[in-house]
């Protein structure tokens, strides 16, 4: 098949936003949130877990990008497009063991937005192995079916990036976010761009 299938661009283009959900608990703040131990702890605990799932789903993402932009062949997209899908669950169920075990941070309602980042954490994980089967069960033989199945599941994907972003901003509100934003781990797991906040 020649020429760009312009579904892939699409759910090229709609992945590539699946890494900031990762990158969102690099945290920009630059202001000092004060000398509170715990608080630094338990962020570094949380950056120090998170930095290698965020490199596994940016590298999840690259390989996306790179096989629908190389107009792959149907079957090599579908593969590729499953095992980063399982990648990324993965990763996302890691990163909501990590802030279930790091506890609740010393802050007010701590616990409630310690429970709901799981919460979502897990929720994302469960979603992206959904879609691991869903890409499993496409159609390679027929081009037009198998792209209709991609944008079926470019759609999911683009509220699945919402959802998690904004699960994630709620557990970086006030405090949390500045304690995070301190940490060596959670600076690296960002893009140069994002680090500058």
């Amino acid at each position: 098949m020649e020429g760009t299938n312009p579904v892939n661009k699409k759910l090229t283009a709609v992945l590539s936003g699946g890494a900031v959900l990762v990158l969102a608990l690099s945290g920009c703040s630059s202001s000092d949130n004060g000398n509170n131990d715990k608080l630094n702890s338990w962020a570094k605990q949380v950056c120090d877990a998170v930095q290698p799932q965020a490199k596994k789903i940016e590298a999840a993402n690259a390989a996306i990008q790179k096989e629908t932009s190389d107009n792959s062949a149907p079957d090599a997209v579908r593969k590729t497009d499953a095992q980063a899908f399982q990648d990324m669950s993965d990763a996302y169920k890691a990163i909501g063991a990590a802030v279930d075990g790091a506890g609740a941070p010393d802050v007010t309602d701590g616990k409630k937005k310690q429970t709901d980042a799981v919460k979502e954490l897990n929720g994302i994980s469960a979603s992206y192995a959904a879609l691991k089967k869903q890409v499993d069960g496409l159609d390679t033989k027929d081009q037009a079916k198998f792209a209709d199945g991609l944008k079926g599941i470019a759609t999911q994907l683009a509220k699945l990036s919402q959802s998690g972003n904004d699960a994630l901003k709620k557990l970086e509100e006030g405090d949390v976010g500045k304690a995070m934003a301190k940490q060596a781990s959670c600076k690296s797991a960002s893009s140069p761009s994002a680090a500058q906040g």
